[in-house]
């Protein structure tokens, strides 16, 4: 082990970190604390660490001070606990004169090693090393991170290209003050792109068929690797069955009573136990993300099902054997993915009447105010009203001097209370911190 750990270092000291494009990520540095980078496989992850590494020798810092190691990497197969006290050993081998110098070592993928966290703590605790680790299973990274790591890390989630990053890959300006019939037409044509292809740094350029076989291909793996392995699923065939149900009716209400119901009928052996567990696994690897009821009632947050959104509109995509007709939600979706990319969990709002608001935020989240709909075209009079008045209903419920109805294209506000933006619009409509 010694020899191939040798041979990475070396590798990676002589290769040229490659070109990218920036994200609109900020890495909090905190010394003492590793930094631990999530999200779903092939969302940036690496590329994110070349970033850091790139800001960092931007600065002064020597390529050699910078100690990465991609533990995907077959060559490090088998890997002991005993094999990460060697990776120091080689390192400081190599540069005696770093020990006593701050240097940058990056775990990729560690989670797959037993003892990566024992490591990482003492690292912490008796090297001049800052520390960041990324992974893919956000249950080991995120919800078991404060135990593995007791408090000695920062976690920053790591997502596709965001619209703002889409239209600066694509070689627009997505800063633009004005927005004129030029700059409009462009930037209307690359919201229509993204809500097809998505924001997976890899599938970007590439032809339809090939792009949909790599994201399907995705889908695999994280089901595969991230889920019937770790949990040791035998029969996978209801599994799949909740996948495709979600893939084709993003942005819905999941009511696992029903699905089981439809997979009986079907002849499908499954039990709820396991439907709830999937759809908690397909969470915690990143591919949907759920949404709950917003209440103070814990036993009302319980009862009503959740919504789950999928991670990206390319997933879509590639996954539904026919593309839902309700274009609304794949918007939504969107919505729903931009607003996780800035630190928020939206809940969904029922009105005393019985409408439904799409989405609740905290207070002071945004300026537009907390209460947000989503909706394809306004142009629809009974779409307009029956919108328009579950959105005042809910701002009356909930004492909101405005709303924020986010469409396709339309920018006519039915009402001196309701903001409307179109969504290419609202998405690059950020600074600092707010929308």
């Amino acid at each position: 082990m010694k020899n191939v750990i040798d041979l990475l270092i070396d590798d990676f000291h002589e290769r040229e970190l490659p070109q990218l494009v920036p994200r609109d990520i900020s890495l909090p540095r905190l010394k003492g604390k590793a930094n631990v980078i999530t999200g779903m496989r092939r969302s940036g992850k690496t590329w994110f660490c070349y970033q850091q590494m790139q800001e960092m020798m931007a600065q002064g810092v020597k390529k050699e001070q910078l100690l990465y190691l991609n533990f995907e990497d077959e060559r490090l197969l088998p890997f002991s606990t005993a094999d990460f006290q060697t990776i120091l050993e080689t390192y400081y081998r190599k540069f005696p004169a770093f020990k006593d110098r701050q240097c940058y070592l990056f775990l990729d993928e560690v989670q797959r090693i037993a003892g990566w966290d024992a490591f990482v703590r003492r690292v912490l605790d008796s090297e001049n090393l800052a520390v960041f680790v990324t992974g893919s299973s956000s249950k080991l990274l995120s919800s078991e991170i404060a135990t593995r790591l007791r408090g000695r890390s920062i976690a920053t989630e790591i997502f596709p290209f965001s619209f703002r990053e889409f239209v600066r890959l694509n070689g627009a300006n997505p800063s633009a003050k004005r927005f004129g019939s030029q700059t409009r037409a462009v930037l209307q044509n690359l919201i229509a792109r993204y809500l097809d292809i998505g924001g997976f740094p890899e599938i970007q350029g590439i032809d339809t068929d090939l792009r949909r076989q790599v994201l399907q291909n995705y889908v695999d793996v994280v089901i595969l690797r991230d889920i019937i392995e770790r949990y040791s699923i035998r029969t996978t065939t209801s599994l799949r069955a909740i996948i495709r149900h979600i893939m084709s009716a993003p942005a819905t209400c999941f009511s696992v009573n029903k699905f089981y119901n439809s997979l009986k009928s079907e002849g499908i052996a499954c039990t709820k136990n396991n439907l709830y567990d999937y759809l908690d696994y397909l969470t915690d690897a990143f591919l949907v993300y759920q949404a709950p009821i917003h209440s103070r009632s814990e036993k009302v947050r319980r009862v009503h099902p959740r919504k789950v959104y999928v991670i990206d509109p390319g997933l879509l995509e590639a996954m539904s054997f026919h593309i839902t007709e309700d274009r609304g939600a794949l918007l939504e979706n969107i919505v729903y993915m931009h607003l996780r990319r800035k630190g928020l969990k939206p809940e969904y709002y029922i009105t005393g009447e019985g409408g439904e608001i799409d989405f609740i935020l905290p207070p002071g989240a945004i300026e537009e105010g907390r209460l947000i709909q989503v909706c394809w075209d306004l142009g629809h009079r009974s779409t307009r009203e029956r919108e328009t008045r579950s959105l005042l209903a809910a701002m009356d419920e909930l004492n909101e001097k405005q709303g924020l109805i986010v469409t396709w294209l339309d920018e006519k506000s039915p009402h001196e209370r309701i903001n409307v933006l179109p969504v290419w619009k609202w998405l690059l409509k950020f600074s600092s911190g707010k929308f």
